[in-house]
């Protein structure tokens, strides 16, 4: 489009989040309590989209209590997950973690967005708008200076010296880039199709259960389970042809206990479809921009990291961006200085999930081969009583904060010199 042609109106603030998933909002929040200018731009009119994740991490609590904010979090109806099991072996122990918050929780992730974006309108330096699809890169040379989007068929521009693209595992931002976005590490062989029972009393407690091909994965919500049909990559499709009847009937057999709940599901829609997908980008920045989360590197659903991994990059962008930002002085080393803080943590959870998947996808052959790293890593550790419990312990560390785990290292926020009345929503 001829930028000659533009109908727009320009604004300008100090760093433009395209996002408004757990990276985008985080960051957005960190940034505008130090007193740099922010605009989020939302795609959605709301946060309320369903089949999100909603795992919440140790560390992720750790963060909110840091800002002030885990109680207000917790406040949320929650369960608290404080061991992972396969059958009758306990792989992750969170209960032995050292930390005030030594469990997984399942918060719906509307709640938790809203809670930061409420946060955030506290200062008069932010700015979220909503229902605001960002379609191009406002490009100066070889730096980007901002984006544009289209709202009531009129052009908008919002110019900044940093454009975060925070949106997601399909990022339209990153496709613009021109970043080499064909370098990616190997998808793991399986998708996922995910679905809600109603949860009553005396339900039993929730477990992996194998069926011939496919796999269930069972977790504690709210006032619901949550479930993950894990089957073949590309075997959706047969799935969708056999028949929701179908499909209905192999999780009754997996779950007999539930299975006078199984009406609930009454149409495809209420389940949701995920091509499991593990990629990395070799680079994650250009002049005036940054790719983080999913948009970065998309994990794949083992341990439910992709949320915290995704806010950890929002931490350790703000502790590194948030002086030059505010000194206008952002070089692209600053950028360069993220990825090399969030790259290896980022390989060493995403090479967990592709050996643990090996595992999965070995349970998911009808003439499966237990892979020998599979074998090394999980079998091996827990066959030893000695190693077991520490070893359960290890994988909940792994899971619960990762290497090299991200904290926050931005001073006191700046004074709030206006009420939440006078802060901007669009």
């Amino acid at each position: 489009m001829n930028a000659t042609a533009i109908d727009s109106t320009v604004m300008d603030t100090d760093c433009c989040i395209v996002g408004g998933g757990p990276a985008g909002v985080v960051l957005s929040f960190l940034l505008a309590r130090q007193g740099v200018s922010v605009v989020l731009l939302e795609a959605h009119k709301n946060f309320d989209r369903d089949w999100r994740g909603d795992t919440i991490h140790p560390l992720t609590l750790e963060l909110m209590e840091a800002l002030g904010l885990v109680d207000r979090l917790l406040e949320i109806p929650h369960p608290k997950i404080e061991k992972l099991t396969i059958g009758p072996v306990v792989y992750a122990d969170f209960s032995r973690l050292p930390t005030r918050y030594p469990y997984l929780t399942n918060i719906p992730q509307v709640s938790f967005l809203e809670l930061i974006v409420s946060e955030a309108k506290q200062y008069p330096n932010f700015q979220v708008l909503m229902g605001t699809n960002a379609q191009e890169l406002i490009r100066e040379g070889e730096t980007i200076g901002g984006v544009r989007y289209r709202k009531d068929e009129v052009w908008y521009e919002v110019r900044a010296p940093l454009t975060v693209g925070a949106d997601g595992r399909a990022s339209h931002l990153r496709e613009l880039t021109g970043l080499n976005v064909n370098v990616l590490t190997a998808s793991p062989p399986m998708d996922v199709v995910s679905f809600r029972l109603p949860k009553r009393a005396g339900d039993p407690a929730p477990n992996v259960r194998f069926g011939k091909g496919y796999m269930l994965v069972w977790f504690e919500g709210t006032n619901h389970w949550l479930f993950r049909y894990l089957f073949p990559k590309g075997g959706y499709q047969k799935i969708r042809q056999a028949g929701l009847d179908t499909m209905k009937q192999s999780i009754a057999d997996l779950i007999p206990e539930l299975a006078d709940r199984l009406d609930c599901l009454s149409d495809w829609t209420d389940l949701s479809f995920l091509s499991v997908q593990s990629s990395r980008l070799p680079r994650w920045y250009r002049s005036g921009l940054l790719l983080i989360g999913d948009a970065a590197h998309t994990m794949s659903p083992v341990g439910g990291v992709g949320i915290n991994y995704a806010i950890q990059d929002a931490v350790v962008a703000a502790n590194i961006l948030t002086e030059p930002l505010k000194a206008k002085q952002l070089q692209i080393d600053h950028l360069h200085q993220v990825q090399q803080q969030r790259e290896l943590p980022t390989r060493a959870i995403q090479l967990y999930q592709s050996i643990f998947q090996e595992g999965i996808s070995s349970k998911l052959d009808p003439n499966p081969k237990i892979p020998f790293r599979f074998l090394l890593l999980f079998f091996l550790p827990l066959a030893l009583p000695l190693l077991g419990g520490q070893y359960a312990k290890f994988i909940a560390y792994l899971t619960g904060f990762g290497i090299r785990p991200a904290r926050l290292k931005c001073p006191s926020p700046e004074p709030i010199i206006n009420d939440q009345a006078t802060a901007q929503s669009i």
